[in-house]
């Protein structure tokens, strides 16, 4: 364990409220009247107040950068197969040390993409009647472990450690019970998890990469806890003392501060030592390159070579309709209109070529004529279509036409021009997908490094493998082999497979870019089949 020390003051930001990450103006630390708000608080109204994990909004803005919260990098390489975890900072201290605007602070000087925070207070126990009683008169011990659900946050933690999506309770201070509605959270290359007990459980340690302890003066955390429990919670001044003298104090010196041992480092002052927020920094950035993966596209090209195609590619069969109908969207001449309307008539026959191979079972109804018909009909919970942005969502009509309420999910996955990694974007899925079958929609397959990151953002979602159907205009045999090696229980459909793919990763003799094609864009010079390499696409 390292202290580190530095100048500077304590940051104003530091009392903000875990919500908002907001603070009301004030005065200096020299004071505590001076910190105290000037409110009546015998006419404030109690607002109502909740714990949010910090990847909503999906979009965090800093002085910088723009660091999405609700995507992330591809943690898997071209086997499908899971790479590196997320590295975990744990930040622990006192109530109101400051530690959400280290966490802040950390996140704004790491200047990296993809960052979660998360904060303990959503995982406190839902209070029985008889707690909620003492809690009204400040009299139950929110400052104790016991009184948070360790269970379901290691369980979460774990699951965000390892890139899948998580849903995170949100804890209502005012009637302190977890709302109706959860938050759901994806994985990212950082994740920030701060809280009072953060150090205080064995299998939590684990999962913590990296230990952060923020020692801030007991006077200036009761002065900010003041501030955010009257002007924030709707409660008195009387109550908030009591509340500390009774639990926070005694449960700071019990729990909370033999925990700083644990530390890697020991940050006074809180988000106002810049010394010891660049050595973390500097930390977590050779963590960080250590894990970086680069997208083999070479790997993925050469590992499948010579190899027969596999049994659960399914192509529409070749018929003189097909085939002429190729013979159009392929001829660089075509019209946009007609290659509009020829592409609609194929996505139409792969529709429904993807919807026989999804299980059904045996239905008897009676016909008009009183007799006994013995049909099928769908067995299984629900049907999804995912497309792949922006071409895969040109197949949404032809699978609503056929698919009766179908639902309807969208993926935007684009290629880093710095690393080659291809890099969630955009992330929008139907609730309960797990239990649903999911026709995942994309119009051109070339290397399949979109279509695995698509699958494997299903798989992290709880969607079974067997449950996946991957449905494509126009495939490369790289792109199916890829697809099939990675992921051997998804079923995928197609019109066509074309068998090279040129330098450039573009499908030979190929279709050209179908999204810029289909919407009348032009397409950048750098264009590749797979939408993963378009901005839009």
């Amino acid at each position: 364990m390292s202290t580190v020390c530095g100048d500077g003051r304590v940051s104003a930001m530091e009392c903000g409220d875990k919500s908002s990450m907001r603070c009301p103006s004030g005065g200096g630390e020299g004071s505590l009247d001076r910190l105290l708000p000037s409110i009546n608080t015998s006419l404030l109204p109690r607002k109502r107040t909740t714990s949010q994990c910090k990847s909503e909004p999906p979009l965090l803005w800093t002085s910088k950068r723009t660091i999405y919260t609700a995507g992330r990098p591809p943690w898997y390489n071209e086997h499908g197969t899971q790479s590196k975890e997320a590295f975990v900072i744990g930040l622990c201290g006192g109530s109101a040390s400051g530690k959400t605007t280290v966490a802040r602070k950390i996140i704004e000087a790491l200047d990296v993409p993809w960052v979660v925070l998360l904060s303990m207070d959503s995982f406190y126990k839902v209070l029985t009647a008889e707690q909620q009683l003492l809690a009204a008169n400040n009299d139950y011990n929110f400052d104790h472990p016991d009184a948070f659900d360790f269970s379901l946050l290691v369980h979460t933690l774990r699951k965000l450690k390892q890139g899948k999506s998580v849903k995170i309770p949100v804890y209502d201070f005012t009637t302190h019970g977890r709302q109706k509605e959860w938050k759901t959270v994806y994985g990212a290359s950082v994740i920030i998890f701060e809280g009072i007990m953060s150090f205080a459980d064995k299998e939590l340690l684990k999962l913590l990469d990296m230990k952060i302890f923020v020692d801030t003066d007991s006077d200036i955390r009761l002065v900010r806890r003041l501030r955010r429990d009257i002007t924030e919670r709707g409660r008195d001044i009387d109550g908030v003392i009591k509340q500390y003298n009774k639990f926070v104090k005694p449960a700071f010196e019990q729990y909370i501060e033999p925990t700083m041992r644990l530390a890697d480092i020991v940050v006074p002052r809180g988000g106002g030592n810049m010394v010891a927020i660049d050595l973390i920094v500097q930390h977590v950035h050779s963590q960080l390159e250590e894990r970086k993966l680069r997208w083999d596209m070479a790997a993925l090209a050469s590992a499948h070579q010579a190899q027969p195609l596999p049994q659960t590619l399914s192509v529409v069969e070749s018929t003189p309709q097909v085939r002429g109908m190729h013979t159009i969207i392929r001829n660089k001449e075509t019209s946009r209109d007609e290659f509009i309307f020829y592409s609609k008539r194929l996505m139409r026959l792969l529709i429904e070529r993807a919807l026989s191979f999804l299980p059904s079972q045996v239905h008897i109804v009676q016909t008009p004529q009183g007799e006994d018909y013995e049909g099928r009909t769908f067995h299984g919970k629900g049907i999804t279509g995912v497309s792949i942005l922006r071409a895969g969502e040109t197949m949404e009509p032809a699978l609503r036409a056929v698919c009766k309420d179908v639902r309807i999910g969208k993926i935007l996955i684009q290629t880093n021009q710095d690393t080659g990694e291809p890099e969630l974007h955009y992330l929008r899925l139907p609730k309960d997908i797990s239990e649903d079958h999911v026709i995942l929609m994309d119009c051109t397959v070339s290397t399949g490094a979109a279509a695995m990151m698509a699958i494997r953002v299903l798989l992290d979602h709880d969607v079974q493998e067997d449950k996946i159907l991957l449905v494509s205009l126009l495939m490369a045999e790289m792109g199916v082999h890829s697809v099939a090696y990675a992921f051997p229980q998804v079923k995928i459909i197609t019109t066509a497979v074309d068998k090279k793919v040129n330098d450039l990763f573009h499908i030979i003799p190929g279709i050209g870019n179908f999204g810029d094609r289909y919407f009348g864009t032009d397409a950048p010079p750098d264009w590749s089949d797979d939408d993963m390499d378009e901005p839009s696409c």
